[in-house]
């Protein structure tokens, strides 16, 4: 896939009814959460740090949306969240390439990261594998909620 197809676009009044559309398979949706918590998210800043959410285009369809939650300024407390691609889009490779770029993405916002942390449920094997083979690794600590922390240090996605 072409990297270069893919997009990312603050999630605004423009698009966030599109967004509030996409959905993951029913199997999912204890996995991730939906584009409704992640706007709340946004909104309400529940851990008490800056949060962006973003929609992902490929060309100019709407595929999925993650946020990013932050400290600003730091180097180490930058997180992926609610990283999801619509269940249309599924099994096309799209996950992978959006992970990739978004890696790249974070950096070029927030030239003081050094590091991108991320969760996934333990009985999310998919994810764990995919997040695997990108570089993150267990920090050997779990959140309040019982998921895994993972964690890239940039230099290794440059």
């Amino acid at each position: 896939m072409d990297t270069h197809d893919i997009r990312f676009e603050p999630i605004t009044r423009h698009n966030w009814e599109d967004v509030l559309r996409l959905e993951v398979l029913p199997e999912q949706r204890h996995f991730v959460p939906s584009p409704t918590e992640s706007l709340a998210a946004a909104y309400v800043k529940p851990w008490d740090e800056a949060l962006d959410p973003y929609a992902i285009y490929k060309d100019q369809q709407l595929i999925g949306c993650f946020y990013i939650s932050y400290t600003p300024e730091s180097s180490d407390n930058y997180w992926i969240g609610g990283l999801l691609i619509d269940h249309k889009f599924q099994g096309r490779g799209h996950g992978r390439t959006v992970l990739r770029e978004i890696l790249q993405f974070v950096p070029t916002l927030h030239p003081n990261c050094e590091k991108i942390n991320l969760t996934v449920e333990k009985d999310n094997l998919v994810a764990q594998r995919l997040y695997g083979s990108l570089g993150f690794g267990d920090t050997g600590k779990v959140n309040k909620y019982g998921e895994t922390i993972l964690a890239i240090p940039l230099r290794r996605c440059r």
